[in-house]
């Protein structure tokens, strides 16, 4: 018999994707069971060879609340969380990075408070990095090709009050004292509500990396589901653990991402020379990106 068997049905699924993520994921792991909830993890493996993937069968095989699922190469983020979604046995669904650990209490919090709104269909929590500041991203708005200009320019930095209305990621405000209603969360962190899950349907898996999460909350909000950020819950994301190997691959599948949500979101807004220039900016912006990174890598 394992050590540890499930007491009964699980309040919570997480749902955590493997790509050679390393030792962090077992910290990853084990922050979800020790949340004090009713909890299943389960990981969906992409092919993993670094190690990790032995690591997470090995709690398995002493954990009942733990499953691994075997892809057998890299499906990409979306594909491999769909598939463990059709898995999962909760009310609620987390979809948590490898390499972010929740911190105490953090998963009981943001429960609470998508149990207190039933309007919200998916919340997220303070994100930090390592240092304790706030991570990027983890509130924040939909990107628009006038937001996204004044992000990658930096604009947004040194003439502030040219591009606040601008403002992709929130995290230069102050910490809201409450739950908030946003229009992005971050991928890392995203519990979801079953109900607004089954209405809205799993991730676009025409994504392979990066953006998916960003075109799930964009979404959630064409059907009328509040999306929450809640400052009182916190987890720390030891960003890119997984990728740092490949950053010509990942920068390749970033500015993808970024072309189909903007093709599948806003091109419809604007003129066809506009989005031509949209898209021209898109793959400039990768081919120096990826250029930079492949000297680096000459060095």
């Amino acid at each position: 018999m394992k050590a540890f068997e499930p007491s009964s049905q699980p309040a919570v699924s997480a749902v955590i994707v493997n790509f050679n993520s390393g030792p962090l994921i077992v910290r990853a792991v084990e922050s979800v069971l020790a949340s004090g909830l009713a909890t299943e993890v389960i990981v969906s493996d992409n092919g993993s060879t670094d190690g990790s993937l032995e690591r997470v069968a090995a709690l398995a095989a002493a954990d009942a609340r733990v499953r691994v699922l075997r892809n057998g190469g890299n499906l990409g983020f979306a594909r491999a969380n769909n598939l463990a979604f059709a898995a999962c046995a909760g009310d609620f669904l987390l979809v948590l990075n490898p390499d972010c650990v929740l911190q105490p209490g953090a998963l009981a919090t943001v429960v609470g408070v998508l149990r207190d709104h039933p309007e919200a269909g998916m919340a997220g929590c303070l994100i930090e990095n390592p240092d304790g500041s706030e991570q990027a991203g983890c509130r924040r708005t939909l990107p628009t090709p006038f937001a996204s200009l004044a992000f990658f320019t930096r604009v947004d930095r040194f003439l502030p009050w040219i591009a606040a209305p601008k403002q992709v990621n929130l995290n230069r405000e102050p910490l809201p004292s409450a739950p908030a209603a946003v229009e992005a969360i971050s991928g890392a962190f995203m519990l979801i509500r079953r109900q607004a899950l089954e209405e809205v349907g799993g991730f676009d898996e025409a994504y392979f990396l990066h953006c998916e999460d960003l075109d799930w909350c964009a979404r959630f909000g064409q059907r009328g589901w509040q999306i929450l950020f809640v400052p009182t819950a916190r987890a720390v994301h030891f960003k890119g653990t997984s990728s740092q190997d490949r950053p010509v691959f990942v920068l390749w599948h970033k500015h993808r991402g970024m072309a189909r949500f903007f093709r599948k979101f806003q091109s419809q807004r604007h003129s066809l020379p506009f989005n031509g220039l949209v898209m021209v900016g898109i793959w400039g912006r990768f081919a120096l990106l990826a250029g930079a990174a492949l000297l680096m890598r000459l060095r």
